[in-house]
């Protein structure tokens, strides 16, 4: 390392996506970096994430591309059913619907952690089964306490922990400050995959609600996911019992093959839920304190796009860090420009395509579903879709290269030497 250097010492909150992506790029610019993550270990679930536009080209410079090609989801196709279960649609591009372009990735999220936590763990102190319970800023460093480990010192903390972020809501404030909730919900979980899909996925959009079950590698097992609208519903974010029930609650009588579906949520290790949200920010720093990903600039799963922010708000805050010569105040600044359109043009996408993606009446389910059923039998049927498709591709194609990246190569030769 260049001794002319000040290396800085910097502490990641979380182990997702993120944090390792932002720990990869700081590690090559040789700063000193801790991950602290509150699971007692890597989590493998999630559901399937999309690497777009300018993440896809971070993603090669990386040079990962290649591992998470070989473990992508590599879907065949999809299928989309009605109330009585009979298919109105069968398309074998699964890219239509998917809104994805040559270049784009899809993979589920535990396996580009997976591999985001192999490229960097032996460069990075991961630190598990632990979190943050306290941030004490100074003029020169951060005391940080631990629910477990003794107090430590750092210079910087980056909280990268989703959008129930621990770490923002420690320095700047609780969630009602800063997470707008879109009245809509989200559920996750792994089920047996009794439909016997092959790389296949099926939808059944109904009024207010969309259900999606698709299987990838592991034949024996499916993911089911679910989506409804409602209005603020309260509830403890730690009684899952009490989440299952809303979910059952939400989609009984729901038709197609609900009520068997619910009957395999409840037995689900890996169940998730949440609210459909996005996280508005006045700053993404405060002193030492910095927000990434989720934590700082949510879009909410509706865009598709947290997973990208995420890779490019990793790749931005390092080579900011870097090309300031650790000057935190000029590279959080500077960060923040750089992200500004970028975040406000895929907010905007999770807002429009909610708008299109679950009918919000029985009405618009019958139109929906008529207008499918016409394409069926259709030679041209892709080619339609598209066309019908066309502004949601646009405005996603437009989201996911909003920002042009900058190169760091000057500040990593500086690193370097």
């Amino acid at each position: 390392m260049n001794p002319g250097i000040q290396n800085k010492n910097i502490l990641i909150s979380g182990a997702s996506i993120a944090g390792p992506a932002l720990a990869w790029w700081l590690n090559k610019y040789d700063f000193n970096v801790t991950i602290v993550e509150k699971a007692p270990a890597l989590r493998e679930g999630g559901y399937r994430v999309d690497i777009r536009g300018a993440a896809a080209d971070i993603v090669e410079r990386m040079g990962l591309m290649s591992d998470i090609r070989k473990v992508g989801t590599a879907l065949k196709g999809s299928s989309l059913v009605n109330k009585k279960g009979k298919t109105i649609l069968e398309l074998d591009d699964p890219n239509i619907f998917g809104m994805r372009q040559e270049n784009d990735a899809e993979i589920m999220r535990g396996n580009l952690a997976n591999i985001l936590y192999q490229a960097t763990h032996h460069n990075t102190e991961y630190i598990f089964n632990d979190s943050i319970t306290g941030i004490f800023q100074t003029g020169k460093d951060v005391t940080v306490t631990f629910k477990n480990a003794a107090p430590r010192n750092f210079d910087l903390v980056v909280g990268a922990d989703g959008l129930h972020s621990n770490v923002r809501n420690i320095a700047f404030g609780g969630d009602h400050s800063f997470v707008k909730d879109l009245d809509y919900y989200v559920s996750i979980c792994t089920i047996p995959n009794y439909f016997k899909l092959d790389h296949w996925e099926i939808s059944y959009p109904s009024a207010g609600k969309l259900i999606n079950v698709y299987s990838t590698h592991r034949q024996q097992e499916a993911k089911a996911f679910f989506m409804f609208a409602s209005p603020p519903i309260k509830y403890n974010y730690h009684d899952i019992a009490q989440q299952k029930n809303i979910l059952v609650t939400h989609f009984r009588d729901a038709g197609w093959e609900t009520e068997k579906l619910m009957q395999q949520m409840h037995s689900a290790d890996d169940f998730y839920f949440d609210s459909v949200s996005q996280v508005h920010m006045d700053s993404l720093s405060k002193s030492r304190v910095v927000l990434l990903g989720d934590a700082g600039y949510c879009p909410s799963p509706a865009s598709g796009q947290g997973t990208s922010m995420a890779l490019v708000g990793a790749y931005v805050l390092a080579g900011e860090l870097a090309a300031a010569n650790s000057d935190h105040f000029t590279a959080f600044l500077k960060y923040e420009w750089e992200m500004k359109g970028f975040i406000r043009k895929n907010q905007q996408l999770g807002l429009s395509v909610l708008k299109e993606m679950i009918p919000k009446s029985k009405m618009q389910v019958w139109f929906q579903n008529t207008m499918l059923r016409l394409l069926t039998h259709s030679p041209w049927k892709n080619r339609v879709l598209k066309g019908i498709l066309g502004k949601i591709q646009s405005d996603v194609e437009d989201a996911a290269n909003a920002i042009e990246l900058k190169d760091y190569a000057q500040a990593e030769a500086l690193y370097s030497n």
